[in-house]
């Protein structure tokens, strides 16, 4: 199993669809347009891996990919609940359903990914940079989005409810049909 775990990090190998890769460390590993799609990666250990491109349709409950580069990466439909982000990159990434609530995604670059539906209630997106993701018909319900950078990002459908929008910046986002109940909004031109 060592050579084999020494391949994976190598990036020798591109196909673990369906691996069960629990609490392995990989952290560092270059996985660059790997196939992790149905891989059980809870408790993994991906802090500053090389996932950019890489399809991960995958459960990565409790994993660590602080610092990973996420960028290009699908996540849609994957179980990120429990997850820890930290300085991570995931411009361009698409969510599409993850299931990403009760996480601290602050200050996370997510520039253009593709949030569609993801459930992201009472997520930490304090800082976040969000402009011109796609959030269309997204769960954000209670969350954080405090200083938030939502320019240009399109939130048609979403639910905001109780959602802190203190001070984001929101130039050009579209919010059609967005809930807005009990959000705070103090800072932002919606609070006028």
């Amino acid at each position: 199993m060592t050579n084999h775990l020494e391949a994976i990090r190598k990036g020798k190998i591109h196909m673990l669809a369906g691996r069960d890769l629990a609490g392995t460390d990989l952290s560092g590993a270059d996985l660059a347009g790997v196939d992790l799609s149905q891989a059980n990666l809870s408790g993994a250990n991906l802090a500053g891996a090389n996932l950019q491109r890489a399809v991960l349709r995958a459960n990565f409950r409790g994993a660590d990919l602080s610092g990973a580069d996420l960028r290009g990466a699908d996540f849609r439909n994957a179980d990120l609940r429990g997850a820890s982000f930290a300085n991570a990159s995931f411009g361009g990434a698409f969510l599409t359903g993850a299931s990403i609530g009760n996480l601290d995604l602050s200050g996370v670059d997510l520039r253009g990914a593709d949030l569609r539906g993801a459930a992201l209630v009472r997520a930490i997106l304090h800082s976040a940079d969000l402009s011109h993701a796609n959030l269309s018909g997204a769960d954000l319900s209670g969350a954080d989005l405090e200083e938030a950078i939502l320019n240009g990002a399109v939130l048609r459908g979403a639910n905001l409810t109780g959602a802190n929008l203190l001070c984001a910046m929101i130039q050009q986002t579209v919010w059609d049909g967005a809930l807005l109940d009990r959000a705070c909004l103090q800072g932002t031109p919606l609070s006028n």
